[in-house]
Protein backbone atom coordinates (compact mmCIF):
# COMPACT_ATOMS: atom_id res chain seq x y z
CA UNK A 1 0.00 0.00 0.00
CA UNK A 2 1.14 3.49 -0.63
CA UNK A 3 1.89 6.39 1.86
CA UNK A 4 -1.23 7.96 1.35
CA UNK A 5 -3.05 4.62 1.32
CA UNK A 6 -2.69 5.19 5.36
CA UNK A 7 -5.18 7.21 7.40
CA UNK A 8 -2.73 7.67 10.06
CA UNK A 9 -0.27 9.07 7.33
CA UNK A 10 -2.86 10.98 5.66
CA UNK A 11 -3.51 12.89 9.46
CA UNK A 12 -0.06 12.82 9.83
CA UNK A 13 1.06 14.82 6.79
CA UNK A 14 -1.90 17.62 6.92
CA UNK A 15 -1.07 18.33 10.77
CA UNK A 16 2.80 18.16 9.32
CA UNK A 17 1.94 20.63 6.79
CA UNK A 18 0.37 23.17 9.51
CA UNK A 19 3.31 22.75 12.09
CA UNK A 20 5.44 23.28 9.39
CA UNK A 21 4.30 26.79 8.02
CA UNK A 22 3.12 27.80 12.28
CA UNK A 23 6.63 26.89 13.01
CA UNK A 24 8.65 28.11 10.56
CA UNK A 25 6.82 31.71 10.42
CA UNK A 26 7.04 32.47 14.71
CA UNK A 27 10.50 30.80 13.90
CA UNK A 28 11.41 34.26 11.86
CA UNK A 29 10.81 36.34 15.11
CA UNK A 30 12.47 33.74 17.69
CA UNK A 31 15.53 34.27 15.35
CA UNK A 32 15.36 37.83 15.04
CA UNK A 33 14.45 38.28 18.58
CA UNK A 34 16.81 36.16 19.58
CA UNK A 35 14.26 33.63 21.80
CA UNK A 36 15.74 30.60 20.67
CA UNK A 37 16.54 29.62 23.96
CA UNK A 38 12.78 31.11 25.57
CA UNK A 39 11.23 28.32 22.66
CA UNK A 40 13.17 25.22 24.06
CA UNK A 41 12.19 26.53 27.84
CA UNK A 42 8.30 26.97 26.84
CA UNK A 43 9.10 23.42 25.45
CA UNK A 44 10.06 22.13 28.54
CA UNK A 45 6.99 23.99 30.33
CA UNK A 46 4.95 22.20 28.00
CA UNK A 47 6.09 18.68 29.47
CA UNK A 48 5.17 20.01 33.24
CA UNK A 49 1.58 20.86 32.01
CA UNK A 50 1.96 17.20 30.67
CA UNK A 51 2.60 16.12 33.94
CA UNK A 52 -0.36 18.16 35.41
CA UNK A 53 -3.04 17.03 33.28
CA UNK A 54 -1.59 13.25 33.79
CA UNK A 55 -2.00 14.06 37.70
CA UNK A 56 -5.56 15.28 37.09
CA UNK A 57 -6.66 13.07 34.36
CA UNK A 58 -7.39 15.56 31.97
CA UNK A 59 -6.27 16.02 28.37
CA UNK A 60 -2.43 16.32 28.34
CA UNK A 61 -2.54 19.12 25.63
CA UNK A 62 -4.96 21.47 26.99
CA UNK A 63 -2.06 21.05 30.46
CA UNK A 64 0.70 21.79 28.08
CA UNK A 65 -1.51 24.37 26.49
CA UNK A 66 -1.86 26.19 30.04
CA UNK A 67 1.07 25.73 31.20
CA UNK A 68 3.11 27.07 28.18
CA UNK A 69 1.04 30.25 28.31
CA UNK A 70 1.25 31.16 31.94
CA UNK A 71 5.11 30.15 31.42
CA UNK A 72 5.34 32.69 28.44
CA UNK A 73 3.80 35.58 30.63
CA UNK A 74 5.48 34.67 33.52
CA UNK A 75 8.73 35.26 31.53
CA UNK A 76 7.93 38.41 29.90
CA UNK A 77 7.22 39.34 33.33
CA UNK A 78 9.82 38.76 35.16
CA UNK A 79 12.27 39.71 32.87
CA UNK A 80 10.85 43.35 33.20
CA UNK A 81 9.63 43.24 36.51
CA UNK A 82 13.16 41.62 37.97
CA UNK A 83 15.25 43.70 36.17
CA UNK A 84 17.09 40.75 34.72
CA UNK A 85 17.55 39.20 31.17
CA UNK A 86 15.38 37.11 29.59
CA UNK A 87 17.50 33.99 29.34
CA UNK A 88 18.05 34.49 33.10
CA UNK A 89 14.52 34.01 33.55
CA UNK A 90 13.89 31.20 30.97
CA UNK A 91 16.80 29.65 33.10
CA UNK A 92 14.55 29.67 36.28
CA UNK A 93 11.41 28.81 35.12
CA UNK A 94 12.83 26.08 32.41
CA UNK A 95 14.58 24.25 35.44
CA UNK A 96 11.03 25.06 37.70
CA UNK A 97 8.50 23.51 35.41
CA UNK A 98 11.12 20.29 34.35
CA UNK A 99 11.88 19.68 37.96
CA UNK A 100 7.60 19.79 38.44
CA UNK A 101 6.92 17.79 35.95
CA UNK A 102 9.08 15.31 36.72
CA UNK A 103 8.06 15.41 40.42
CA UNK A 104 4.12 15.02 39.63
CA UNK A 105 5.04 12.15 37.58
CA UNK A 106 6.04 10.30 40.36
CA UNK A 107 2.39 10.43 41.10
CA UNK A 108 0.83 9.66 38.57
CA UNK A 109 -0.60 5.47 39.23
CA UNK A 110 0.93 3.17 36.50
CA UNK A 111 3.52 3.86 33.40
CA UNK A 112 1.83 6.03 30.40
CA UNK A 113 3.38 4.62 27.64
CA UNK A 114 2.14 8.13 25.30
CA UNK A 115 4.73 9.80 27.34
CA UNK A 116 7.47 9.17 25.59
CA UNK A 117 5.70 10.55 22.54
CA UNK A 118 5.06 14.04 24.59
CA UNK A 119 8.66 14.18 25.06
CA UNK A 120 10.44 12.94 21.65
CA UNK A 121 7.14 13.54 19.17
CA UNK A 122 5.14 10.64 17.56
CA UNK A 123 2.58 12.46 15.23
CA UNK A 124 2.03 9.24 13.57
CA UNK A 125 -0.60 8.46 16.83
CA UNK A 126 -2.42 11.98 15.72
CA UNK A 127 -5.73 11.57 15.98
CA UNK A 128 -8.80 13.40 14.42
CA UNK A 129 -9.07 15.68 17.71
CA UNK A 130 -5.67 16.34 17.45
CA UNK A 131 -6.29 17.45 13.92
CA UNK A 132 -8.84 19.93 14.52
CA UNK A 133 -6.55 21.34 17.31
CA UNK A 134 -3.84 21.92 15.20
CA UNK A 135 -6.08 24.00 12.97
CA UNK A 136 -7.61 25.81 15.72
CA UNK A 137 -4.01 26.86 16.62
CA UNK A 138 -2.84 27.25 13.89
CA UNK A 139 -5.63 29.71 12.62
CA UNK A 140 -4.91 31.59 15.80
CA UNK A 141 -1.20 32.11 15.34
CA UNK A 142 -1.75 33.85 11.85
CA UNK A 143 -4.36 35.68 12.78
CA UNK A 144 -2.68 37.30 15.70
CA UNK A 145 0.72 37.50 12.83
CA UNK A 146 -1.47 39.43 10.18
CA UNK A 147 -3.48 41.55 12.84
CA UNK A 148 -0.20 42.55 14.82
CA UNK A 149 2.40 42.25 12.11
CA UNK A 150 3.63 45.66 12.38
CA UNK A 151 3.43 45.74 15.88
CA UNK A 152 5.30 42.47 16.01
CA UNK A 153 8.07 43.84 13.63
CA UNK A 154 8.22 46.56 15.31
CA UNK A 155 9.29 45.41 18.68
CA UNK A 156 11.52 42.64 17.20
CA UNK A 157 14.32 44.70 15.27
CA UNK A 158 13.68 47.62 18.15
CA UNK A 159 12.10 47.29 20.94
CA UNK A 160 13.50 50.49 22.53
CA UNK A 161 12.27 52.93 19.99
CA UNK A 162 9.36 50.92 20.10
CA UNK A 163 8.56 51.65 23.56
CA UNK A 164 9.61 55.28 23.27
CA UNK A 165 7.09 55.66 20.21
CA UNK A 166 4.29 55.12 22.78
CA UNK A 167 3.94 50.62 21.97
CA UNK A 168 2.96 48.53 24.91
CA UNK A 169 6.33 46.37 24.30
CA UNK A 170 5.35 44.75 27.32
CA UNK A 171 2.08 43.28 26.37
CA UNK A 172 3.34 42.78 22.80
CA UNK A 173 6.37 40.69 24.18
CA UNK A 174 3.80 38.61 25.95
CA UNK A 175 1.88 38.21 23.55
CA UNK A 176 4.38 37.16 20.66
CA UNK A 177 5.48 35.18 23.70
CA UNK A 178 2.08 33.06 23.73
CA UNK A 179 2.20 32.57 20.03
CA UNK A 180 5.51 30.75 20.45
CA UNK A 181 4.12 28.63 23.02
CA UNK A 182 0.90 28.08 21.16
CA UNK A 183 3.34 26.66 18.45
CA UNK A 184 5.31 24.98 20.90
CA UNK A 185 1.99 23.15 22.10
CA UNK A 186 0.90 22.43 18.58
CA UNK A 187 4.49 20.87 17.76
CA UNK A 188 4.88 18.98 20.69
CA UNK A 189 3.47 15.72 18.47
CA UNK A 190 5.62 16.44 16.22
CA UNK A 191 8.68 16.31 17.34
CA UNK A 192 8.22 16.30 21.68
CA UNK A 193 9.36 18.86 23.89
CA UNK A 194 12.81 18.01 23.80
CA UNK A 195 13.73 19.03 20.11
CA UNK A 196 10.45 21.42 19.61
CA UNK A 197 13.45 24.63 19.73
CA UNK A 198 14.69 22.92 16.63
CA UNK A 199 11.80 22.97 14.80
CA UNK A 200 11.46 26.72 15.82
CA UNK A 201 15.08 27.90 14.65
CA UNK A 202 16.25 25.73 12.09
CA UNK A 203 14.19 26.28 9.06
CA UNK A 204 14.07 30.70 10.35
CA UNK A 205 18.19 30.14 10.37
CA UNK A 206 18.18 28.38 6.89
CA UNK A 207 15.66 30.85 5.58
CA UNK A 208 17.57 33.80 6.62
CA UNK A 209 20.60 32.56 4.46
CA UNK A 210 19.00 32.89 1.77
CA UNK A 211 16.73 36.07 1.85
CA UNK A 212 16.82 39.33 4.05
CA UNK A 213 13.28 41.20 3.35
CA UNK A 214 10.98 40.24 6.30
CA UNK A 215 7.94 39.50 4.28
CA UNK A 216 9.77 37.23 1.87
CA UNK A 217 12.06 35.74 5.11
CA UNK A 218 8.55 34.81 6.61
CA UNK A 219 7.02 33.40 3.77
CA UNK A 220 9.79 31.07 2.81
CA UNK A 221 10.46 30.04 6.52
CA UNK A 222 7.08 28.81 6.94
CA UNK A 223 7.58 26.91 3.09
CA UNK A 224 10.62 25.65 4.89
CA UNK A 225 8.96 24.10 7.86
CA UNK A 226 6.09 22.58 5.42
CA UNK A 227 8.80 20.91 3.31
CA UNK A 228 11.59 19.84 6.61
CA UNK A 229 8.46 18.18 8.58
CA UNK A 230 6.42 16.58 5.48
CA UNK A 231 9.98 15.45 3.95
CA UNK A 232 10.98 13.83 7.61
CA UNK A 233 7.70 12.14 7.91
CA UNK A 234 8.19 10.82 4.46
CA UNK A 235 11.38 9.59 5.34
CA UNK A 236 10.47 7.82 8.84
CA UNK A 237 8.15 6.44 6.96
CA UNK A 238 10.32 4.44 4.63
CA UNK A 239 13.19 3.55 6.60
CA UNK A 240 10.82 2.87 9.93
CA UNK A 241 12.86 5.70 11.42
CA UNK A 242 11.24 7.81 14.66
CA UNK A 243 9.77 10.91 12.99
CA UNK A 244 10.21 13.98 15.06
CA UNK A 245 14.64 13.15 15.33
CA UNK A 246 14.40 12.33 11.39
CA UNK A 247 12.61 15.97 11.05
CA UNK A 248 15.14 17.68 13.08
CA UNK A 249 18.11 15.78 11.48
CA UNK A 250 16.60 16.40 7.92
CA UNK A 251 16.01 20.28 8.72
CA UNK A 252 19.68 20.02 10.46
CA UNK A 253 21.05 18.78 7.21
CA UNK A 254 19.27 21.32 4.69
CA UNK A 255 20.60 23.89 6.89
CA UNK A 256 24.44 23.06 6.71
CA UNK A 257 24.11 22.50 2.91
CA UNK A 258 22.57 25.64 2.31
CA UNK A 259 25.37 27.29 4.79
CA UNK A 260 28.11 25.32 2.67
CA UNK A 261 26.97 26.64 -0.79
CA UNK A 262 26.67 30.12 0.39
CA UNK A 263 30.14 29.83 1.15
CA UNK A 264 31.44 28.65 -1.87
CA UNK A 265 29.54 30.80 -3.58
CA UNK A 266 31.47 33.80 -5.23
Amino acid sequence: MSLLGYVFMQRALIAGTLIGATAGAIGVYVVLRGFSFIGAGIAHAAFGGVAIALLLGIEPLWGALAFSLAVAWAIAYTSRRAAIKEEVAVGILFAASMALGIFLLSFVPGYRADLFGYLFGNILSVSSHDLLVSFVLAGLVFTAVAVLYKEFLFITFDPGMAEVSGFPVGVLQGLLLSLVALTVVLSLRVVGAVLVAALLVIPAATAYQLVQDFHRLLFLSALLGIAEVVGGLIISFYLDTPSGPTIVLLSAALFALVMFLRKRSP
